[in-house]
């Protein structure tokens, strides 16, 4: 695989795996923690490894980490949550990560959580985004994760 082509394949891994914890942060459905955390163990398995198991676990790690945050929120996960917002590059993605952990990014425009936290919901069962807040992870409420043997 050239350079390019794994650069490209890493951002679209990051990006999936960032979505698909917006949407555990979402539904808070068991599926959805066990389809991030399937992303974050294809992640990690393409990194070194040491007598056939992966020697890097950021993501697993990480992933564990955010699911229990976003499960029992309490002063130690808010501080995991915001460090994982803090990571999040792609300001859209960013504010609705924020409203869907109910917390504020600094220095951006606020979004009301309860309307974005409704219309998230709402397209998580219809299929689709309808408010331009949620478009950032709009192709994830259509998503369904498969494992490939």
């Amino acid at each position: 695989m050239s350079q390019d082509a794994q650069k490209g394949w890493e951002a679209r891994a990051l990006r999936a795996w960032h979505l698909a914890v917006l949407r555990f942060a979402v539904t808070l459905e068991n599926a959805d923690r066990l389809a991030v955390l399937a992303i974050a163990a294809e992640i990690d398995r393409l990194g070194p490894s040491h007598r056939g198991r992966p020697a890097f676990g950021f993501f697993r790690r990480t992933t564990a980490e955010l699911c229990a945050a976003i499960l029992e929120p309490n002063e130690l996960s808010s501080a995991a949550l915001r460090q994982h917002l803090a990571r999040i590059d792609d300001d859209r993605l960013k504010r609705v990560f924020a409203a869907a952990i109910e917390a504020d990014p600094e220095g951006m425009k606020t979004v009301d959580r309860t309307l974005l936290k409704a219309k998230l919901a709402t397209s998580a069962s219809q299929g689709i985004a309808t408010c331009p807040e949620a478009k950032a992870g709009a192709w994830l409420f259509q998503w369904k994760f498969t494992v490939v043997p």
